[in-house]
């Protein structure tokens, strides 16, 4: 990893917590490093290094203070005014997120002073939050507000026409004026935005906007999920009028500007329903040997010209965005299905990593450049995992997509794929030895019926040929990255922070009631350890405890000028260069690295951190509406199976009820604390637990339990189930 890190803020409350309590014990004194290390008692190298990098961070944020060389003591100002982010949770009470605190700070829902959720606030400490040990906070002032559109339910009473939010983060009804109704009826679905709210005790006055459609409603449901995270339905008609008028030929003076790649054997691997095809990869013997071996990829930034419109509504959306039943593109359909779509016995305009490979798969050349090609053929995934598992030369008819049913292929073709994946095993095995963390978790998907109603679920893995395209892809962005890293140049990279040292710390504490245990020591024997526990548990009662708090406890990836690695794939470089049909950043990295093969100088770096900024936020909004899209999908699915009895592990506990995940179908529904009869339960944080107060009875993440489907809300996309017993 790079030596250079990005300062990250830690959520953990362990060695911050402990620190802070023991100085609270000793306000007056001063301690230097030693005396607080021998205080808490840590001993191991790894952990004083961590509390080392907790107390230079807690000075630097007047948290604490140094009152002479090397020696700390307590520093805070309770009338000091903050700023920071609120974070609400259903319950309606949430947390402040700010770089001026280590740690996040509690905020009742009774001083919240009007606050959504992700608004921009200023907030001063109250006291200390008993329940939990939090600070809490009081809102003073809303700095700006995250949204400012809303989407909700038409609700009708004798007096007045209202709004219902649909987000369950939103604590209010929204009041309609008389005179701004439009054309509703109880039960639309709507686009509001508030006009007043000057007395928050009251709910606030908005305007409806644009009438969504009926609940219920596929078309409907599916356009309100994108509106709440204001994502778009469409292209405007200027943005459709000025693609279509982009010439999309392929000439021959352009191509004499490119290296030519159409002799070279090409091919594409997708999944089976993919209309996109943004990646292709050559392959050619050498006279020496070794393979000579192409990653080629759209060349969206030809077409994309930087300042148009189409440019700019590229950046806005700055993803694609999938859901369950439709894709919301970045690019309007005649850039990313058409001319930017590398479909084969197509001449098509492509960037490229070119690299000359030894058997072993290791690297002695490489070359980026932009490249004409023509692909040969086109794979679905499961065609190209026939070829390597039985290399035979004639793909079957239930195998086949091609609508003439079974088809051949040359021997060239299938040598190609088979050496291509025993390479793609030597990286993968190399990047797990450097300490890579590898998560094969299964995706569920839905099969759907004309009407759009999900008529069964089915899991996709990923298998050979899914990890041979997925290491070449990580060959091509890694070295793009590592080539204009080691220039000193402003970047974009793709960044992964270490994991969170307070959350490994409380994995621990869980993992060791089944017998397992994290190394702690280093980076290297942490992933090394993680590695070792999910394999471990790979198939035991305690699997989905231990997968869910390890990924809890990792970082998230996010975009930025500030290279400091990509910690889960173990690179100390890596950027998006494969995906610019789909991620405005591989636009962006194109257009640099295509700067920097001129000659050009170092750009001006903020700019472009502000961009990463905006991408990656962008990117958790397209997450979150595919996990709602799914979600719906769900609860349309298990509306079928009213009363019907299912065995599930518990997937969440909260201090409102417990998550289920059923093992049949992946579906998700909740389990409220009170309606779970024969005790009252409590919620125990540090074992991710409800405990019975009078049996002592524990209810715990990973446990497997049989419950009953009680109900399958679409409005609130919400399943609910009734707790039976443990299995």
């Amino acid at each position: 990893m790079s030596k250079k890190k990005k300062k990250r803020k830690s959520k953990g409350t362990g060695l911050t917590k402990i620190l802070f309590e023991f100085l609270e014990r000793n306000p007056d004194k001063a301690y230097n490093f030693k005396q607080i290390a021998s205080a808490l008692d840590l001993r191991d190298t790894y952990t004083r290094n961590e509390l080392l990098k907790r107390v230079k961070k807690l000075v630097s944020e007047k948290r604490i203070k140094e009152t002479v060389t090397g020696r700390y003591q307590l520093q805070k100002d309770p009338s000091e005014v903050y700023e920071g982010i609120i974070d609400l949770n259903s319950s309606g009470n949430g947390y402040i997120i700010s770089n001026q605190f280590e740690d996040d700070l509690f905020v009742h829902y009774s001083n919240l002073k009007g606050a959504f959720h992700k608004d921009k606030v200023l907030f001063k400490e109250n006291k200390r939050f008993k329940k939990g040990n939090k600070t809490e906070a009081v809102v003073t002032k809303i700095i700006e507000r995250n949204q400012s559109t809303f989407v909700g339910v038409v609700e009708q009473n004798p007096k007045f026409l209202f709004v219902r939010p649909l987000s369950s983060k939103i604590h209010t009804d929204f009041f309609v004026k008389e005179s701004l109704v439009k054309k509703v009826e109880t039960n639309d679905k709507v686009i509001v935005e508030i006009i007043n709210w000057g007395n928050t005790n009251k709910a606030p006055e908005v305007r409806i906007i644009k009438n969504i459609g009926k609940t219920g409603v596929h078309q409907t449901e599916i356009h309100a999920i994108l509106a709440e995270y204001g994502l778009p339905l469409f292209f405007e008609p200027e943005l459709q009028q000025y693609a279509d008028g982009i010439d999309t030929s392929v000439k021959e003076e352009e191509i004499r500007k490119r290296r030519d790649f159409r002799d070279v054997l090409t091919f594409t691997i997708d999944p089976t329903d993919a209309k996109d095809f943004d990646d292709a990869l050559s392959f050619k013997v050498l006279q020496n040997g070794n393979f000579e071996i192409g990653v080629h990829i759209a060349d969206v930034s030809h077409y994309l010209k930087e300042g148009s419109i189409l440019d700019d509504e590229a950046f806005d959306r700055a993803t694609s965005v999938y859901l369950v039943d439709r894709v919301v593109p970045m690019l309007p359909e005649i850039l990313s299905n058409k001319a930017c779509s590398l479909r084969p016995n197509e001449e098509k305009y492509t960037f490229s990593a070119v690299f000359e490979l030894t058997s072993k798969a290791k690297v002695v050349n490489e070359w980026f450049g932009r490249t004409v090609i023509n692909s040969n053929e086109r794979f679905a995934y499961h065609e190209a995992e026939y070829i390597i598992t039985t290399g035979d030369l004639i793909i079957p008819e239930e195998i086949s997509i091609r609508p003439s049913g079974s088809y051949s292929i040359d021997k060239e073709v299938v040598n190609a794929i088979q050496t291509l994946n025993e390479l793609a095993i030597i990286f993968r095995s190399q990047r797990m030895n450097s300490g890579a963390i590898s998560f094969d978790k299964e995706e569920v998907k839905f099969h759907l019926n004309e009407n759009n109603e999900p008529v069964g679920v089915f899991f996709k893995q990923s298998k050979q040929a899914n990890k041979l395209i997925e290491e070449f892809m990580l060959l091509a962005n890694r070295s793009v990255a590592a080539f204009i890293g080691k220039q000193k140049k402003t970047f974009i990279y793709r960044i992964h922070d270490e994991p969170d040292f307070d959350k490994l710390q409380a994995l621990n504490g869980v993992i060791s009631k089944f017998g397992h245990q994290l190394n702690l020591k280093d980076r290297k024997s942490i992933s090394s350890s993680i590695n070792t526990l999910l394999s471990d548990v790979n198939g035991k009662v305690e699997q989905q405890l231990v997968d869910t708090l390890t990924i809890r406890s990792m970082s998230k990836a996010i975009y930025s000028t500030e290279n400091i690695g990509h910690y889960g794939l173990a690179f100390d470089y890596y950027t998006h260069f494969t995906s610019p049909i789909r991620r405005y950043p591989d636009v962006m990295v194109h257009r640099l690295l295509q700067h920097y093969l001129n000659g050009g100088s170092s750009v001006t770096a903020e700019p472009y951190e502000l961009k990463c900024k905006h991408s990656s936020e962008r990117e958790v909004l397209a997450a979150n509406a595919e996990r709602d899209s799914i979600k719906y999908m769900q609860v349309k699915f298990m509306a079928q199976f009213m009363n019907q009895e299912f065995e599930g592990v518990i997937s969440g506990v909260t201090d409102w009820g417990i998550y289920v995940e059923l093992f049949e179908n992946k579906c998700e529904g909740m389990i409220r604390i009170r309606d779970i009869a024969g005790d009252i339960y409590y919620f125990d944080q540090e074992q991710y637990a409800l405990i019975g107060h009078k049996t002592g009875d524990t209810i715990q993440l990973g446990q497997t339990v049989k419950i009953k489907v009680k109900d399958a809300d679409v409005l609130k996309r919400q399943i609910d189930f009734e707790y039976l017993e443990k299995v």
